[in-house]
């Protein structure tokens, strides 16, 4: 069985301010009248909200149209979606939403964000970066609120990540990829070399090895690259690792965490840990993580999504949103740790 321990204890904001320095259906929905809250509700309370919401209308009359592009199915970015619209609910408008999933597919992201403009939408929610910069092409005057983006201003998506300056705002998935070197250290105090798996073909991911090139360097760690341009390299890729390194690192790199089974399969029978970016590739097999909470993420998506529908606020005007330490999570994935044979009872 896996545990989760939340940890408060690391500061998340000077890990960004460190990082971003070096770095298909229609669903109707009508919600009660309620001002947006700073925390997000638990997922129960969510979908209390959502039922009751389903029964009224807000005070206008207004029903906004809403396309969401998410880029592929997986754990993380389903949290995303689902705190998104948490949060709408809880604001209190009423809304239709446009709900379409790309499969991880480029050419997909093109199609359905150019349909959400000419459904001329009133606003878009794009989840991942492939599929925010997707919309970001189709259009530069419907807004367009991003989530589980690394660094926004470094995928071309907005001017600055404090000041967008054009019609794209969201929230970042900037992960504490030091913090995440540290746990590998800490639970492998006797590895020495690292494989950094990731998608070439994400620029998220990319900013991420970076980041985890570095922390290795400061470790006193070997690392080498291993990338994928398709989920349908994940299976050769992981098998070139093996007699290579002694623990895989996989940042929250979209295609990796669709493909996470694949890579646990692989990896845990030739007893190679696999240290994740996020809770839901632990979930699916990965040793450990300390991570941020993707559907905190969506909800405070969800909220930026509101003031600009409901209060005329421009993306322009809104800085991208970062979660803070208090969010983050460590998860260590127990049944995995048994079957590797390695000992994490110091971090209960």
């Amino acid at each position: 069985m896996k545990k989760l321990i939340r940890i408060a204890a690391l500061s998340l904001s000077a890990c960004i301010a460190a990082s971003l320095t070096a770095c298909s259906s229609s669903v109707p929905v009508a919600t009660t009248e309620a001002a947006p809250s700073s925390e997000a509700p638990s997922k129960e309370s969510a979908s209390e909200t959502t039922a009751d919401a389903q029964e009224s209308k807000s005070a206008d009359g207004k029903v906004f149209k809403i396309g969401v592009l998410q880029l592929v199915q997986h754990a993380a970015l389903d949290k995303t979606n689902e705190g998104f619209i948490a949060a709408l609910n809880d604001a209190g408008i009423s809304y239709e939403v446009d709900q379409q999933n790309a499969s991880g597919e480029q050419s997909a992201c093109q199609t359905i964000a150019e349909k959400f403009v000419n459904d001329n939408d009133d606003l878009i929610y794009a989840i991942a970066t492939p599929a925010a910069q997707a919309v970001a092409a189709a259009t530069t005057q419907i807004p367009i609120v991003l989530s589980a983006v690394t660094d926004p201003a470094g995928s071309g998506l907005v001017a600055s990540n404090d000041a967008p300056g054009g019609n794209v705002t969201g929230t970042s998935d900037l992960t504490p990829v030091k913090e995440q070197i540290d746990l590998l250290k800490q639970i492998l105090p006797d590895a020495k070399n690292v494989g950094i798996l990731f998608c070439s073909a994400e620029s998220n991911s990319e900013i991420q090895a970076d980041m985890a090139r570095k922390a290795c360097d400061a470790a006193g760690l070997k690392h080498e690259d291993y990338t994928v341009s398709s989920s349908n390299e994940i299976q050769t890729v992981v098998e070139s690792m093996i007699g290579k390194v002694d623990v895989i690192y996989a940042p929250t790199d979209n295609t990796v965490a669709a493909g996470m089974a694949t890579v646990t399969q692989v990896a845990t029978d030739n007893k190679i840990p696999v240290i994740c970016g996020e809770e839901g590739m632990v979930d699916a097999g990965g040793l450990a993580t300390y991570g941020i909470d993707y559907y905190q993420l969506g909800y405070m998506a969800g909220q930026q999504a509101a003031e600009i529908l409901s209060q005329g606020k421009s993306p322009a005007e809104i800085p991208i949103g970062y979660l803070s330490a208090d969010k983050c999570k460590l998860t260590v994935n127990e049944e995995a740790a048994q079957t590797l044979g390695i000992d994490v009872s110091k971090l209960k």
